[in-house]
């Protein structure tokens, strides 16, 4: 795999945080757990994870960061871009170590970033919300995470397979 740089890689990370956009937003559209608050698939996390795997740690974190601030400035507010960018970061870091030690698969890894990106937003609502009772939804969260981060990782083995940066 030839590494992007440059005007290339500038250009991908654009397309890049538009595809996120465009997935976050039509996941707003059509909230799949609207049952449960707060659980969402996180589709815009397929656009994450193939950064990752395709081109790198830097762009991840620029696609995922630019995805969280442009979705809160068009479609939320201060509140949802806070709690994004907590389970983003937490999510992005774990993502990183586990897959640099190679000890799990695409999909471990995608779990394993789903249930930190929940426990990032976990801890900052108890923080904000100064309500250490929160942590009774950590059940909900576990369950959501893993099913989340098994469809999300399936599909994204899927298309780092076959797409060519």
């Amino acid at each position: 795999m030839k590494k992007l740089s440059g005007n290339r890689l500038t250009a991908m990370c654009g397309v890049f945080i538009a595809l996120a956009l465009v997935l976050s937003y039509l996941e707003n559209l059509f909230p799949v757990f609207s049952a449960v608050p707060g659980v969402k698939l996180g589709i815009a996390n397929i656009v994450t994870m193939v950064a990752l795997y395709k081109m790198g740690t830097k762009p991840a974190v620029t696609i995922s960061g630019g995805r969280i601030v442009l979705a809160a400035v068009l479609f939320g507010n201060l509140s949802t871009m806070i709690y994004s960018l907590a389970g983003a970061a937490f999510s992005i870091c774990i993502m990183v170590i586990l897959k640099k030690i190679k000890l799990f698969s695409l999909v471990g890894v995608s779990v394993a970033g789903a249930l930190a990106h929940n426990m990032g937003q976990l801890i900052v609502a108890v923080i904000m919300l100064e309500n250490l009772n929160i942590m009774y939804y950590l059940p909900v969260l576990i369950i959501a995470g893993s099913v989340s981060g098994i469809a999300i990782g399936l599909v994204t083995v899927y298309i780092i397979k076959n797409i060519r940066i």
